[in-house]
């Protein structure tokens, strides 16, 4: 990351949901899901997931998890960076950490959905991608018809890959 050698990133914890939840709430551009989800994310997801702690605070959270069918994608639900740590590579740091484990060995691929009015998320992904000298493919994934009642944009799924996994120990 630039420039900032104090930061720790690790596995998070059952203790760090709250905390992550918090996290989310404040970056407007995410969906905020259950303070549940986090915690189910930290007790059964923490091999594929990222926190970055500095001074004991978590200042960004990458979730992501392997699909059951499709064990050489690595799936990135959110990324959330507080807001003071943006514009430093902070989420292109927490994808490379995700990368690096041993849980993410046979990822190939990345797989994500993003809204057309999260340019943050697109230019993130499609830097990534140049980085990765990988493709990427965006198509719609779920459109708002499939939200119901529920107003939500459409979600567009950003496939990036294949890669060279050697590459992510470059970047």
């Amino acid at each position: 990351m630039n420039g900032e050698s104090n930061i720790l990133f690790r596995k998070p914890h059952l203790e760090d949901g709250a905390q992550i939840h918090s996290l989310v709430k404040a970056c407007k551009n995410l969906d905020l899901n259950s303070a549940y989800s986090y915690l189910l994310l930290c007790k059964h997801f923490n091999d594929t997931c990222v926190v970055a702690e500095e001074k004991g605070e978590i200042i960004a959270f990458l979730s992501g998890y392997i699909p059951p069918s499709s064990q050489s994608v690595f799936f990135v639900w959110q990324i959330a960076v507080d807001e003071r740590m943006r514009n430093k590579g902070l989420a292109k740091s927490l994808l490379v950490e995700a990368l690096k484990r041993e849980s993410c060995i046979n990822c190939r691929f990345i797989e994500t959905t993003i809204t057309l009015a999260n340019y943050a998320s697109m230019r993130l992904f499609r830097s990534f991608a140049a980085h990765l000298n990988a493709s990427i493919e965006e198509t719609i994934c779920f459109s708002e018809k499939h939200f119901g009642s529920e107003h939500h944009d459409e979600e567009y799924l950003f496939q990036i890959g294949p890669f060279d996994r050697g590459r992510v120990n470059y970047l």
